[in-house]
């Protein structure tokens, strides 16, 4: 036994080696400078700096709705709760590596009935006369068996307790089979971490991106019920101007054409803003106070702040989805190492240390002690062909796992570029919107003046009221493709997610194991 427990330490270290493609992280498939041109804004390569959410999003009202849903948002307690599993199962994977060692202790009666004679253990007893009772006369020979002695008991019953310490089947980890499992086991938690860092940055975006929508709806509304007053004196002034017999009947018709349809523009937008409310609150997980949305998307636009210049093109590899992507690559590398393993001879040992005694206060003396060794070595012979297929399998899944993992950059570089583009262009897209609207207001004021006047007809008034009307929703919605923008390169860029949970420094690629 002292031999036995001296050779396990040696038997442990020869558990080292491994079979694992040794992991290289993959060159990304993109150019490390976001693209240039006319579209593009103009910036200078640097690292991005630490922000939080708190830095872009600066409003008081849409950071307490932010706090409200990372709080009670069901798809992050799902994410969550994934993480939860996820760490499990790397912890019973991780305790293959060392032995299971199980106590049992027991106590046992056995009747034999008065005068029995009970044979337990090794040899052949002798012929022996029992007493005389309720039992008759009777005699007995014992019986071959393996430990313990044979106990005459003229009472009629026999006594035998035990207490045992041993290990159970004990994988010896030659060829790294269930190293590889545990790396493998350890990645998928990671990246199951990092599924829900980007669950979280999905989540912050999307709640600051229907607080925006609630707010430029708000600002349709408001353009559509002025609109619906500015109409309704028109048709009153053109109606009495028809009983005058000034204007003809087709002037009163247009008139209310125009009414008709900033009216259904003002249900609509009514409709707009009772789904853009449910859609907070499905975000949020509760009620939303009214006190923190918008009035307008003019004033909500104005508290999303912008990302600092100075970005380049490496910061999609801590983008929470890269992250997920490149830990599941790991996982499958070191699948491949577990398959390769499983071509090659597996080697348990099982030993048992214990104590049997027919007596308590013997049970642990010299003689009560016992103990076995049992090595155990497996090798497949013939599985046709089974234990390769496993490892092409394998190897397959990880050029599956490392071809998903160029996309998903790709992807992210794309999104990003995408969100560089439009904010690129969108300032003078929202510069020429307000003079639009500007010359579209005073249009609608000198044709009004010269209507009145009997200079114009009625036609040029509505067409220059039905362009400026035109001309406030298009502005409206170029404010809110600004502000989303926003949202959307904070969000593409990885945002607070280069933040551990206290939000002081940046999370590593490389992470200690739970």
């Amino acid at each position: 036994m002292t031999r036995l427990i001296a050779a396990l330490p040696a038997m442990m270290a020869l558990a080292g080696c491994s079979l694992a493609p040794t992991y290289v992280r993959p060159t990304p498939p993109v150019p490390s400078s976001w693209p240039v041109g006319d579209a593009y804004l103009r910036q200078s390569e640097a690292a991005l700096p630490a922000v939080t959410y708190r830095d872009i999003f600066r409003d008081a009202r849409l950071q307490a709705i932010i706090d409200q849903a990372l709080a009670n948002n069901r798809d992050l307690r799902i994410a969550v709760g994934n993480i939860e599993s996820a760490r499990a199962q790397y912890r019973i994977q991780r305790a293959d590596l060392l032995p299971q060692v199980n106590a049992t202790a027991g106590y046992s009666f056995r009747d034999g009935g008065n005068g029995t004679t009970n044979a337990v253990g090794t040899g052949t007893g002798g012929t022996g006369t029992g007493g005389t009772g309720t039992g008759g006369t009777g005699t007995g020979t014992g019986g071959s068996g393996t430990g313990g002695t044979t106990v005459v008991n003229t009472s009629g019953g026999r006594s035998t307790f035990q207490a045992q310490l041993g290990v159970t089947a004990f994988e010896i980890d030659l060829f790294g089979r269930v190293r590889s499992l545990t790396g493998a086991a350890l990645s998928r938690y990671f990246a199951q971490e990092a599924a829900a860092r980007a669950t979280r940055l999905t989540l912050i975006g999307d709640v600051a991106s229907a607080w925006l929508t609630y707010g430029a709806d708000r600002s349709l509304l408001t353009v559509a019920e002025e609109t619906v007053q500015a109409a309704q004196a028109s048709v009153r002034l053109t109606d009495a101007r028809r009983r005058g017999g000034v204007s003809p009947r087709t002037d009163l018709r247009q008139a209310e054409q125009v009414l008709a349809t900033a009216q259904a523009d003002a249900a609509e937008q009514r409709t707009a803003l009772a789904q853009d409310v449910n859609a907070l609150q499905l975000l949020v997980g509760a009620p939303v106070d009214p006190a923190l949305l918008p009035k307008g998307i003019e004033e909500a636009a104005q508290h999303i702040g912008e990302l600092p210049a100075g970005i380049d093109s490496g910061v999609l590899l801590r983008r929470p989805d890269v992250v997920q992507a490149e830990y599941s690559l790991r996982a499958a590398n070191a699948e491949i190492g577990a398959a390769r393993a499983e071509l090659f001879p597996r080697i348990s040992l099982t030993g048992l240390v214990g104590f049997a005694s027919t007596a308590l206060r013997t049970l642990f003396s010299g003689g009560a002690f016992s103990y076995s060794v049992a090595p155990n070595a497996s090798y497949p012979i013939f599985r046709a062909g089974a234990g390769r297929a496993g490892v092409d399998y394998s190897v397959a899944q990880r050029d599956v796992a490392l071809a998903t993992y160029q996309r998903t950059i790709q992807t992210a570089f794309q999104e990003v570029s995408d969100a560089l583009a439009r904010r690129g262009t969108i300032t003078d897209q929202l510069a020429a919107n307000r003079r639009f609207y500007d010359a579209a207001r005073d249009t609608l004021n000198l044709t009004n003046a010269r209507y009145r006047g009997g200079i114009d007809t009625f036609l040029s008034s509505l067409d220059a009221q039905r362009q400026l009307y035109s001309a406030q929703r298009t502005l409206v919605s170029t404010q809110l493709v600004r502000a989303t923008n926003l949202v959307t390169l904070y969000r593409t860029l990885g945002g607070d997610s280069l933040l551990d949970a206290s939000g002081d420094a940046p999370i590593e690629v490389t992470r200690s194991a739970p």
